[in-house]
């Protein structure tokens, strides 16, 4: 019922792409030589694999609130309702009025009842959400705010979705995984925008990848190279934060930059992959050639270093003009599996393969992995069972940033050196913000390497 975004059109590429090769590609068995015996990397039971019903199951009535009305917020909120029966949106909040009412409109016209919904505006709206009475709230403004509101959400012993990234520097990461920790003991259900983890070919790739099927992990290539995104440029009236906060995804205070916003995607995958490892230390560059506003890069290359001498090379790109690629490759000592939903040996001969048709086809009717991550959150929460995926997304957001400093300033970055590291990019307390200026627009600084400097 809800309209495909240009993030489910990535999100589906790679699943489609798997299920079509399956008719003229042989399968093979994973052991095919006698000495050839799988070892698993972990154990069953050492990791987790979610249940992907096409719903959730019935249960109480769950009251939602959303934080964050503009695109990806008011699809994340018809994701929910279309998830889970007996969930019923109380509450929106935004900085800006015309963001919830938009809101309203579209999710009334694809078909969701959303009719008495409580409005707060301002930047403490994530508090009055919050405090108005909901079970579970997405978080979805611009990730500058999301830890703060997150850390309240969980004080308040609210369950939450946090649409990826988490945070965009240091501080941000450390308040999540914190925060996710009194979340555990609370035993709230908190599920994250990697809907990686909630697309059925993905995670029968981990399985297999988890028992061994590619031998231990030697390396990887990720990459989100497409076009440019969309821009807001200023209009006559607007603060500087205004600007800000409308154009958010081309200001780095605002997005993280767009390794951090988008990317997060494949280094997570990756590090998903490998058991959820962070890498030791990043080196890479970038530049930026075609961006329109914001003070953003159009472009990274990270190598990402892992401990055992295992190395990840990282892409992105937002061009207009150039070669796309939406993708992650894990390689490992007796094979390599790509998101194309294929595993095969270095003989070229496929050890497994994704079916779509067989697999999800025949046996489901809801394919969008989206609507399954909250199908997850929702059971989690009607059976009162702990779930945590900010602590990883903080560490795969905290690779981000780790990756895009090393680019910024042309050095080795450590992850002890970023993770301890005292950059916060909130300028105040996230509630007494004001649509007043903000330094980052009124003196942009485009990172330049090799000038000693880091943010």
């Amino acid at each position: 019922m809800s309209k495909i975004s240009r993030r489910e059109f990535f999100g589906r590429a790679a699943l489609v792409g798997g299920g079509a090769l399956v008719a003229s590609t042989p399968i093979l068995s994973s052991c095919a030589g006698k000495g050839d015996k799988m070892v698993p990397l972990r154990q069953p039971g050492e990791y987790y694999i979610p249940v992907l019903n096409d719903k959730a199951d019935d249960g109480r009535e769950l009251k939602a609130g959303l934080i964050g009305c503009g695109g990806r917020g008011t699809g994340a909120a018809a994701n929910m309702l279309e998830a889970a029966a007996g969930v019923k949106f109380t509450a929106f909040g935004d900085v800006f009025e015309d963001r919830i009412e938009e809101s309203i409109a579209n999710l009334t016209e694809w078909g969701y009842d959303v009719s008495g919904v409580q409005k707060f505006v301002g930047f403490d709206a994530y508090k009055k959400v919050i405090d108005s009475g909901v079970d579970v709230v997405i978080l979805t403004t611009p990730p500058l705010f999301r830890p703060y509101h997150f850390q309240y959400a969980v004080s308040k012993g609210v369950h939450a979705f946090l649409e990826k990234p988490v945070a965009v520097d240091a501080k941000g990461c450390r308040t999540v995984i914190a925060a996710a920790k009194q979340a555990q003991a609370k035993k709230l259900a908190v599920v994250t925008g990697t809907q990686r983890h909630h697309q059925r070919a993905y995670v029968e790739a981990f399985k297999r990848i988890q028992e061994g099927m590619i031998g231990d992990i030697t390396g990887g290539n990720v990459y989100w190279n497409q076009g440019m995104l969309w821009f807001r440029e200023r209009e006559k009236g607007w603060s500087d934060m205004e600007w800000a906060i409308r154009d958010w995804v081309n200001w780095k205070c605002m997005s993280g930059d767009h390794i951090v916003e988008q990317h997060v995607h494949n280094i997570d995958v990756f590090m998903w992959m490998m058991g959820g490892a962070h890498p030791i230390k990043a080196t890479g560059f970038g530049s930026r050639q075609r961006r329109v506003t914001g003070d953003q890069y159009d472009n990274f290359s990270i190598d990402f270093e892992f401990e055992n001498g295992v190395h990840l090379h990282s892409m992105c790109r937002q061009i207009n003009g150039c070669a796309n690629n939406v993708s992650e490759v894990v390689r490992g000592t007796k094979g390599w599996w790509a998101s194309d939903g294929i595993i095969r040996d270095y003989k070229g001969n496929v050890l497994w393969q994704y079916d779509f048709k067989n697999d999800e086809e025949a046996k489901f009717k809801q394919y969008d992995p989206y609507v399954l991550e909250h199908v997850d959150l929702i059971n989690h929460i009607r059976k009162g069972e702990m779930l945590d995926q900010a602590t990883e997304t903080a560490m795969s957001s905290l690779a981000g940033v780790m990756g895009r400093e090393a680019a910024y300033t042309g050095k080795t970055i450590a992850w002890d050196e970023i993770m301890a590291m005292d950059m916060d990019f909130l300028p105040g307390e996230p509630d007494t913000l004001t649509l007043g200026n903000l330094e980052a627009v009124q003196h942009p600084v485009i990172a330049v390497p090799g000038d000693g400097t880091i943010d």
